[in-house]
């Protein structure tokens, strides 16, 4: 099957990407490092080729997993990582001086087995250091043959653009689906300004639109998601019937709510990509099908008014992971 394909740095991608962060953290249960890799091998053998990690993801588990594939794969595949979130003994913190890009990145390189990493990001913004320092840490690295483009992670559009005037930018990644808008303030109109492309993560909300969440309370008390506002029992009574409506429209449409999801994400644009992640071999290959569908633009409007910033109830992430956060932000 071949696939339609859109631009990062130059190199031609499937826009469905693979986000693997639910291999090694956040999402439960997580599988096993056999099965993880069964399904990596798979995702290359169907079709993807854009692979997203970063050193926070099991505290160095996910380039780890990921090294087990690439020793034999590395060449069929574009990877990317990121750093900036730096953990020890329990702690987490925002570090993007150049010293501890250098060190992350040689860590990522020496993880992961490879010479070169195709798109490295800084994972979050660091606010006491210079985003034009940070940057042009990278480009550095870049000009070394370390790292093959730069991209940033939950920033806003003005950053992009302080960033974008001392290097090029090939990839912005932020969370965007249809009920976390964000994006489309403001950072979706520069990335096509600076050439950018949009990596988009959660595409399918956190599983809420993808079939994946009936009942929060019975999450995983480790899931993410169990604290996180828009599955609290405040809030998930008013989002489960979204939800409820969303999936008529999917089964009306003949489409799982993953691919309705995924497809009305990568018609907001023709820079953006989405990576949305898994651990089951099946909704890996739900997801890449969405490429071969059809819908009706009348669909996507229907949608796009029922699930919005105005219709979900709570914030995307609790008080405290909002602090650390650079993109805009409705009222």
């Amino acid at each position: 099957m071949s696939f339609p394909t859109r631009t990062i740095n130059g190199r031609k991608l499937n826009p469905m990407g693979l986000g693997c962060m639910s291999l090694s953290q956040g999402y439960f249960p997580l599988p096993s490092d056999d099965d993880a890799e069964k399904l990596l091998h798979r995702a290359i053998d169907i079709g993807y080729n854009h692979l997203d990690s970063a050193r926070l993801y099991g505290l160095g588990h996910n380039e780890a997993l990921l090294s087990r594939v690439l020793k034999t794969r590395r060449n069929e595949v574009f990877i990317t990582s990121k750093c900036g979130i730096e953990f020890d003994e329990g702690k987490r913190w925002i570090d993007c001086r150049p010293e501890t890009i250098r060190r992350a990145v040689e860590k990522s390189l020496t993880t992961m087995g490879v010479e070169n990493i195709d798109l490295y990001y800084l994972h979050r913004r660091d606010f006491d250091t210079p985003i034009e320092e940070s940057v042009g840490t990278v480009g550095d690295m870049i000009t070394e043959g370390k790292i093959g483009a730069i991209g940033l992670s939950e920033m806003s559009a003005k950053t992009l653009k302080m960033a974008a005037a001392e290097y090029p930018i090939a990839a912005m990644q932020s969370e965007y689906s249809l009920w976390t808008r964000n994006p489309e303030i403001a950072v979706l109109e520069a990335c096509r300004e600076t050439n950018t492309a949009f990596v988009a993560f959660s595409p399918v909300a956190r599983g809420a639109l993808a079939g994946g969440v009936s009942n929060p309370a019975q999450l995983d008390p480790k899931d993410l998601r169990s604290k996180q506002p828009r599955f609290s029992d405040k809030n998930w009574e008013r989002n489960q019937k979204l939800i409820s409506q969303f999936n008529s429209v999917a089964d009306r449409e003949g489409l799982s709510p993953a691919q309705l999801s995924l497809a009305w994400v990568l018609a907001q644009g023709d820079h953006i990509h989405v990576i949305p992640g898994t651990a089951s071999i099946p909704h890996l290959e739900e997801n890449l099908a969405t490429l071969d569908k059809r819908i009706e633009p009348s669909v996507f409007q229907e949608i796009s008014e029922l699930i919005n910033q105005r219709t979900v109830s709570g914030h995307r992430y609790p008080d405290a992971m909002r602090k650390a956060i650079d993109t805009e932000d409705y009222e």
